[in-house]
């Protein structure tokens, strides 16, 4: 009786044993698989015959699949502005009418052919950075706001090249030596940002990074926000949905992702999205202890005729241009302002589908599974040890005659 408790005892702490073993291996394989890939080509100011334009720069990144295409089109003709338009063929191509495109008033002078092929296509616009005085530090914009700095006026850089990595910065007169910078990055293949906030990215998204830096605030207790205009055909970016996690292991004390979502008649099949992690950072380099929290208002929709004369990416794509705006403002109640650094980023996706879900590393699942396997085993341990002293104790009684 003995033995088979013994017995008993060395299966269940086998079988719990296998079952760690194979969590970790199954979360290993689901985090470790080969994603998707695709091929990326870029092509500065495709067809413009000189090295720049006048006006600005339009950048074409080419991100070609298996049997599609996503097409990144990022300008600063006016506010800066990334178009992203999916096609269902690996050979559609991008043809700019530049005499048509320059004179910012005719639609249909960037084409992306055949345009048959077009599945699905999205535009996000920086179109203002707003400031306001928070006298009584209650992060609450209402009527102490300076007039806008309208984006589309600024003078900006031209792009600077690094692969599929772009960095545009520009600047007015009032900034007084300050920048307002965008960095625009597109992946082949599945990843994480190497600095905070880490936001997942899929071969199917680009990244945004936007920062102001250096800008004399015109108060000593300002606060920044900055308008978001976007721009679709039939369903452009019109909700925004806000999920929870448990997990902030790759933005620490961060719990939240918004995401601003395009869908067919608000069904729950994603089209696309802008993805961000409520978070924005107050050092260029980003550390927990330089975290503010940002807040996103409500969409609205926009007059899709001023919001395509703030680009003229918008009004060269776009015939009848649907288009709804949000804010994102950064900073709470009782947060450094910004003049105690002079420096503020934030971060965000643009992508075509589904926004890609974090999920638990190998490392945090393993410890899960050790963390719940442990107590288990212990458990079982302790009942078989139980049972077989019980009966080994019993064994050692004498009959009664």
């Amino acid at each position: 009786m003995a033995a088979a408790g013994k017995t008993r005892s060395c299966g269940a702490f086998y079988f719990s044993l296998f079952s760690l073993l194979s969590v970790f291996s199954l979360s290993e394989s689901w985090f470790s698989g080969e994603a998707s890939r695709r091929k990326l080509s870029v092509e500065l100011n495709p067809g413009w015959p000189s090295p720049a334009p006048p006006g600005g720069d339009l950048l074409h990144v080419r991100a070609v699949g298996d049997n599609n295409t996503l097409h990144f089109l990022f300008c600063s003709q006016g506010a800066p502005t990334l178009l992203l338009v999916h096609t269902n063929t690996s050979s559609s191509t991008v043809n700019v009418d530049w005499t048509q495109f320059l004179s910012r008033n005719v639609s249909g002078s960037l084409k992306v052919e055949p345009e048959s092929s077009v599945l699905y296509s999205t535009a996000v616009i920086f179109s203002r950075l707003w400031e306001y005085d928070d006298v009584n530090d209650t992060a609450e914009p209402t009527s102490d706001l300076f007039p806008p700095y309208e984006l589309q006026n600024f003078t900006w850089s031209r792009f600077n090249l690094s692969g599929p990595n772009a960095l545009l910065c520009g600047a007015t007169t009032t900034f007084a030596n300050g920048s307002l910078c965008l960095q625009l990055s597109v992946f082949d293949s599945e990843g994480r940002g190497p600095s905070l906030p880490r936001l997942l990215h899929t071969a199917n998204s680009s990244q945004l990074g936007v920062w102001l830096d250096g800008v004399l605030p015109r108060a000593t207790r300002s606060r920044f926000l900055l308008e978001l205009q976007a721009v679709g055909g039939v369903y452009p970016l019109s909700r925004v949905e806000v999920h929870r996690s448990i997990d902030d292991e790759f933005t620490p004390s961060i719990f939240k992702v918004s995401q601003w979502v395009s869908s067919v008649n608000g069904s729950s099949d994603v089209l696309g999205f802008l993805q961000w992690k409520p978070v924005a950072y107050r050092q260029s380099v980003p550390a927990l202890e330089d975290a503010t929290p940002c807040r996103h208002s409500d969409p609205r929709p926009q007059s899709g005729e001023a919001v395509a004369s703030a680009s003229g990416l918008i009004r060269a794509f776009y015939a009848e241009p649907e288009a709804f705006g949000l804010n994102v403002s950064f900073g709470l109640a009782g947060d450094p302002f910004y003049n105690s650094t002079k420096f503020l980023s934030w971060t965000v996706l643009l992508g075509s589908g589904s926004p890609p879900v974090d999920s638990f590393s190998p490392l945090v699942l393993a410890m899960m599974a050790v963390g719940l396997g442990t107590p288990m085993i212990l458990l079982l341990l302790g009942g078989v040890c139980v049972c077989v002293r019980k009966r080994a104790a019993a064994s050692t009684y004498e009959p009664i005659n």
